[in-house]
Protein backbone atom coordinates (compact mmCIF):
# COMPACT_ATOMS: atom_id res chain seq x y z
CA UNK A 1 0.00 0.00 0.00
CA UNK A 2 1.43 3.33 -0.93
CA UNK A 3 1.44 6.40 1.27
CA UNK A 4 -1.56 8.01 -0.42
CA UNK A 5 -3.64 4.86 -0.07
CA UNK A 6 -2.65 4.49 3.58
CA UNK A 7 -3.45 8.17 4.16
CA UNK A 8 -6.89 7.80 2.56
CA UNK A 9 -7.57 4.63 4.58
CA UNK A 10 -6.56 6.38 7.81
CA UNK A 11 -8.67 9.42 6.91
CA UNK A 12 -11.63 7.16 6.14
CA UNK A 13 -11.24 5.46 9.54
CA UNK A 14 -10.99 8.83 11.27
CA UNK A 15 -14.04 10.17 9.42
CA UNK A 16 -16.01 7.04 10.37
CA UNK A 17 -14.96 7.41 14.00
CA UNK A 18 -15.86 11.12 13.96
CA UNK A 19 -19.23 10.26 12.42
CA UNK A 20 -19.84 7.66 15.14
CA UNK A 21 -18.84 10.20 17.80
CA UNK A 22 -21.07 12.86 16.23
CA UNK A 23 -24.00 10.40 16.08
CA UNK A 24 -23.47 9.50 19.73
CA UNK A 25 -23.24 13.18 20.63
CA UNK A 26 -26.43 13.93 18.72
CA UNK A 27 -28.20 11.08 20.51
CA UNK A 28 -26.96 12.51 23.82
CA UNK A 29 -28.09 16.01 22.78
CA UNK A 30 -31.45 14.59 21.68
CA UNK A 31 -31.83 12.79 25.03
CA UNK A 32 -30.80 15.96 26.86
CA UNK A 33 -33.28 18.06 24.85
CA UNK A 34 -35.99 15.48 25.49
CA UNK A 35 -35.21 15.43 29.23
CA UNK A 36 -35.10 19.23 29.30
CA UNK A 37 -38.46 19.39 27.53
CA UNK A 38 -39.98 16.91 29.98
CA UNK A 39 -38.50 18.86 32.92
CA UNK A 40 -39.91 22.15 31.61
CA UNK A 41 -43.34 20.60 31.05
CA UNK A 42 -43.22 19.31 34.61
CA UNK A 43 -42.23 22.71 36.00
CA UNK A 44 -45.00 24.45 34.05
CA UNK A 45 -47.63 21.91 35.14
CA UNK A 46 -46.50 22.16 38.78
CA UNK A 47 -46.50 25.96 38.67
CA UNK A 48 -49.96 26.20 37.13
CA UNK A 49 -51.34 23.61 39.53
CA UNK A 50 -49.79 25.25 42.58
CA UNK A 51 -51.12 28.66 41.58
CA UNK A 52 -54.62 27.46 40.76
CA UNK A 53 -55.32 24.76 43.33
CA UNK A 54 -53.28 25.83 46.36
CA UNK A 55 -51.47 29.16 46.44
CA UNK A 56 -53.89 31.50 44.68
CA UNK A 57 -57.19 29.85 43.77
CA UNK A 58 -57.32 27.40 46.65
CA UNK A 59 -56.15 29.81 49.35
CA UNK A 60 -58.34 32.69 48.12
CA UNK A 61 -61.44 30.52 47.96
CA UNK A 62 -60.77 28.98 51.38
CA UNK A 63 -60.35 32.45 52.91
CA UNK A 64 -63.54 33.77 51.30
CA UNK A 65 -65.57 30.72 52.35
CA UNK A 66 -64.27 31.02 55.91
CA UNK A 67 -65.17 34.71 55.98
CA UNK A 68 -68.63 34.05 54.52
CA UNK A 69 -69.29 31.25 57.02
CA UNK A 70 -68.56 33.52 59.99
CA UNK A 71 -70.59 36.44 58.57
CA UNK A 72 -73.56 34.19 57.79
CA UNK A 73 -73.40 32.92 61.40
CA UNK A 74 -73.76 36.52 62.62
CA UNK A 75 -70.15 37.39 63.47
CA UNK A 76 -68.73 40.84 62.79
CA UNK A 77 -66.99 41.17 59.42
CA UNK A 78 -63.96 42.85 61.01
CA UNK A 79 -63.35 39.89 63.33
CA UNK A 80 -63.94 37.42 60.48
CA UNK A 81 -61.45 39.35 58.32
CA UNK A 82 -58.73 39.16 60.98
CA UNK A 83 -59.33 35.48 61.66
CA UNK A 84 -59.60 34.27 58.07
CA UNK A 85 -57.29 36.59 56.12
CA UNK A 86 -55.08 38.87 58.18
CA UNK A 87 -53.64 36.18 60.45
CA UNK A 88 -52.85 33.92 57.50
CA UNK A 89 -49.52 35.72 57.01
CA UNK A 90 -48.41 34.62 60.48
CA UNK A 91 -49.21 30.99 59.65
CA UNK A 92 -47.53 31.13 56.24
CA UNK A 93 -44.41 32.72 57.72
CA UNK A 94 -44.16 29.88 60.25
CA UNK A 95 -44.56 27.28 57.50
CA UNK A 96 -41.95 29.09 55.43
CA UNK A 97 -39.52 28.97 58.36
CA UNK A 98 -39.97 25.33 59.32
CA UNK A 99 -42.72 23.59 57.42
CA UNK A 100 -46.11 22.53 58.71
CA UNK A 101 -44.45 21.06 61.82
CA UNK A 102 -43.05 24.48 62.84
CA UNK A 103 -46.46 26.06 62.36
CA UNK A 104 -48.10 23.38 64.52
CA UNK A 105 -45.34 23.73 67.13
CA UNK A 106 -45.88 27.50 67.26
CA UNK A 107 -49.66 27.67 67.70
CA UNK A 108 -51.67 26.81 70.79
CA UNK A 109 -52.54 23.19 71.57
CA UNK A 110 -56.16 24.05 70.82
CA UNK A 111 -55.23 25.35 67.37
CA UNK A 112 -53.00 22.35 66.69
CA UNK A 113 -55.70 19.88 67.76
CA UNK A 114 -58.20 21.72 65.55
CA UNK A 115 -55.70 21.48 62.69
CA UNK A 116 -55.74 17.67 62.96
CA UNK A 117 -59.46 17.29 63.61
CA UNK A 118 -61.10 20.00 61.50
CA UNK A 119 -58.63 20.44 58.66
CA UNK A 120 -59.52 17.08 57.07
CA UNK A 121 -63.24 17.81 57.53
CA UNK A 122 -62.94 21.02 55.53
CA UNK A 123 -60.33 19.89 53.01
CA UNK A 124 -61.42 16.30 52.41
CA UNK A 125 -61.04 13.70 49.66
CA UNK A 126 -63.56 15.57 47.47
CA UNK A 127 -61.18 18.53 47.41
CA UNK A 128 -58.36 16.22 46.37
CA UNK A 129 -60.54 14.85 43.54
CA UNK A 130 -61.27 18.42 42.43
CA UNK A 131 -57.53 19.12 42.52
CA UNK A 132 -56.93 16.09 40.29
CA UNK A 133 -59.47 17.49 37.82
CA UNK A 134 -57.68 20.87 37.83
CA UNK A 135 -54.38 19.10 37.16
CA UNK A 136 -55.94 17.13 34.31
CA UNK A 137 -57.23 20.38 32.73
CA UNK A 138 -53.67 21.71 32.90
CA UNK A 139 -52.14 18.55 31.44
CA UNK A 140 -54.64 18.13 28.61
CA UNK A 141 -54.55 21.82 27.65
CA UNK A 142 -58.15 22.65 28.57
CA UNK A 143 -57.08 25.42 30.95
CA UNK A 144 -54.66 26.96 28.43
CA UNK A 145 -57.30 26.81 25.71
CA UNK A 146 -59.91 28.49 27.94
CA UNK A 147 -57.45 31.20 29.03
CA UNK A 148 -56.12 31.93 25.54
CA UNK A 149 -59.60 31.96 23.99
CA UNK A 150 -60.79 34.39 26.67
CA UNK A 151 -57.76 36.66 26.17
CA UNK A 152 -58.17 36.55 22.36
CA UNK A 153 -61.79 37.69 22.79
CA UNK A 154 -61.01 40.69 24.99
CA UNK A 155 -61.00 38.74 28.30
CA UNK A 156 -64.72 38.95 29.19
CA UNK A 157 -64.60 35.98 31.58
CA UNK A 158 -61.37 37.18 33.22
CA UNK A 159 -62.81 40.69 33.66
CA UNK A 160 -66.04 39.29 35.14
CA UNK A 161 -64.06 37.18 37.63
CA UNK A 162 -62.00 40.22 38.68
CA UNK A 163 -65.09 42.35 39.17
CA UNK A 164 -66.80 39.64 41.22
CA UNK A 165 -63.70 39.25 43.40
CA UNK A 166 -63.45 42.99 43.98
CA UNK A 167 -67.10 43.10 45.08
CA UNK A 168 -66.71 40.37 47.70
CA UNK A 169 -67.47 41.71 51.21
CA UNK A 170 -64.03 40.65 52.46
CA UNK A 171 -62.48 43.25 50.13
CA UNK A 172 -64.62 46.10 51.48
CA UNK A 173 -63.91 45.05 55.06
CA UNK A 174 -60.19 44.73 54.34
CA UNK A 175 -59.96 48.16 52.70
CA UNK A 176 -61.50 49.79 55.77
CA UNK A 177 -59.37 47.87 58.26
CA UNK A 178 -56.08 48.41 56.41
CA UNK A 179 -56.65 52.18 56.62
CA UNK A 180 -56.36 51.75 60.40
CA UNK A 181 -53.22 49.61 60.25
CA UNK A 182 -50.23 51.96 60.13
CA UNK A 183 -47.90 48.94 60.15
CA UNK A 184 -49.35 47.51 56.91
CA UNK A 185 -47.83 49.25 53.93
CA UNK A 186 -48.04 48.38 50.25
CA UNK A 187 -44.68 48.65 48.53
CA UNK A 188 -46.26 48.68 45.07
CA UNK A 189 -46.53 52.31 44.05
CA UNK A 190 -48.77 51.49 41.07
CA UNK A 191 -51.26 49.36 43.03
CA UNK A 192 -54.80 50.74 43.35
CA UNK A 193 -56.38 49.63 46.65
CA UNK A 194 -59.18 47.10 46.19
CA UNK A 195 -58.60 46.12 42.58
CA UNK A 196 -56.69 43.30 40.90
CA UNK A 197 -56.59 45.15 37.58
CA UNK A 198 -53.16 46.12 36.28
Amino acid sequence: MNTITRGLAATTIIVKRVNVAVEKSLRIVDKFNFMLTIFMLEVVANTLFGEQAVLCGGASQLIMYGFETLIEAGYQPEVAYFECLHELKLIVDLMYEGGIAKQRWSVSDTAEFGDYVSGPRVIDERVKENMKAVLEDIKNGAFAERFITDMDNGSPEFTKFREQGEQHPIEKTGRELRKLMAWVKSHDTDYVEGTAAR
